[in-house]
C-alpha cells in the first residue's frame, strides 16, 4: 500500500487528489502570468444629475499624434503643457460616449469609433452591456458630428447596433459630409471620413431612423442642441439640465485637455475653419467656467467628466470627485 503510486492512490481515493494536483497546475499557469491579466476592466462611470442618471462609456484610447496634427502653438509649447501634466508623446487619448438615462428614455451622445479605429477602440458596446443597458434600448443617438471616432459606432457589421433608436445630427452637418460633391473639394485627408460618415448613417437612411435639427434646438425635454461650429461646419454640443444642474456634452471642444486648455488658440488639423474653432472654444470654456457645468468631454482621460477653473487666459481641469456610492 505504502508503495502504491500517486495515481492508484487518487483512483482509490475517489479521484480527490488527481483533482487537487490539476487545480493546482491550473492556479500556477494562471498566477505564472500578470495576476488579473493585463486588459483594463470594463470602461463606465454612472453620474447624477439632477433627476437623471449620465453613464460615461469609454470607446477606448489611442495614441494621439501630437506632433502633426497641432497647429498654431509651437514645439516648445507643447513639450512645456505635456510636462506640466506629466505626459510625453504620444499621448493616449481617450474616446468617451455619454448615456443619458432619464427613466423613461435612455439618450446616448456620440458612439466611439467602432471599427474605424482598428483594435486600440470598438469597446463602446461591451462597456454599455457592462453597465448593464443593452443596444436595442437605445432610444436615441445623438451625434455632436460625423467624424470616425464619433460616428463609427452606430453601425456593427454593416447593420445599425441601435436598431430601435433614432440618429440625430445638425442638418448643416450632415449635409456636408453625405454631400459627395463636399469630399472632392475637401482636403485628401477627410476623403475616408465623408466615406465613414455616409457608410456610418446608411442602414438608419434607410430604415428611416435618421433625423436632422436645425441650429438651437430642444430635442427632448432637459435636452438642448448648441451649435458650435468650427471643429466642423455643425459640430454641436448638448446641454442637458435637471434642477439646477447642467452638463455640456461638447464633442470635440478640446482634443488635448493639457495643451488647449493653457494654449486656447491651438488647434488641429481637423478642424475645418481654425478661426471659428479658436473663437468657439474661447466662448465654450467661458460659458462652462462661469455657469459652473459638469463637462462631458469626449477626449479627456476617462471617464471625461469635471467642471473647469478660470485662471486668466487660462483653464484647469478638475475631474469630477470619484463615488462608489450607488446611485438612488
Amino acid at each position: 500500500m505504502k508503495n502504491m503510486n500517486w495515481r492508484a492512490r487518487a483512483a482509490r481515493s475517489g479521484g480527490v487528489l488527481l483533482v487537487a494536483w490539476c487545480i493546482g497546475i491550473l492556479a500556477s499557469a494562471a498566477f505564472a502570468g500578470e495576476p488579473g491579466g493585463k486588459s483594463q476592466p470594463p470602461g463606465f462611470y454612472r453620474q447624477k444629475l439632477g433627476d437623471l442618471q449620465i453613464v460615461a462609456l469609454s470607446d477606448g484610447t489611442h495614441p494621439f499624434p501630437i506632433d502633426t496634427v497641432f497647429r498654431d502653438v509651437s514645439k516648445d509649447e507643447i513639450r512645456r503643457d505635456l510636462d506640466r501634466a506629466f505626459l510625453e508623446p504620444p499621448v493616449q487619448g481617450s474616446i468617451n460616449a455619454f448615456l443619458v438615462d432619464t427613466g423613461s428614455k435612455r439618450i446616448l451622445v456620440d458612439t466611439g469609433a467602432g471599427v474605424l479605429y482598428g483594435d486600440c477602440c470598438g469597446r463602446l458596446l461591451g462597456n454599455l452591456r457592462a453597465a448593464g443597458y443593452a443596444p436595442e434600448q437605445i432610444d436615441e443617438v445623438l451625434l455632436t458630428h460625423l467624424h470616425k471616432d464619433h460616428v463609427g459606432g452606430i453601425v456593427s457589421n454593416g447593420k445599425m447596433t441601435f436598431p430601435n433608436a433614432v440618429v440625430r445630427v445638425n442638418e448643416i452637418e450632415a449635409k456636408y459630409w453625405l454631400d459627395p460633391h463636399n469630399k472632392a473639394q475637401a482636403p485628401a485627408f477627410l476623403a475616408s471620413f465623408f466615406d465613414a460618415a455616409a457608410a456610418s448613417v446608411a442602414p438608419y437612411i434607410t430604415a428611416g431612423r435618421f433625423k436632422t435639427f436645425r441650429g438651437d434646438a430642444t430635442l427632448a425635454p432637459g435636452i438642448r442642441a448648441v451649435p458650435m461650429p468650427g471643429h466642423t461646419p455643425g459640430h454641436t454640443a448638448y446641454l442637458i439640465e435637471s434642477g439646477k444642474a447642467g452638463l455640456l456634452a461638447w464633442g470635440d471642444i478640446v482634443h488635448v485637455a493639457a495643451i488647449q486648455l493653457q494654449d486656447l488658440d491651438a488647434t488641429v488639423q481637423y478642424d475645418s475653419d481654425a478661426d471659428e474653432a479658436r473663437r468657439t472654444r474661447r466662448d465654450t470654456l467661458r460659458l462652462v467656467a462661469d455657469k459652473r457645468y459638469l463637462v462631458g468631454a469626449a477626449h479627456i482621460a476617462f471617464p471625461g467628466l469635471g467642471h473647469l477653473l478660470r485662471e486668466g487666459e487660462q483653464y484647469d481641469w478638475i475631474p469630477v470627485n470619484y463615488d462608489a456610492t450607488p446611485l438612488q
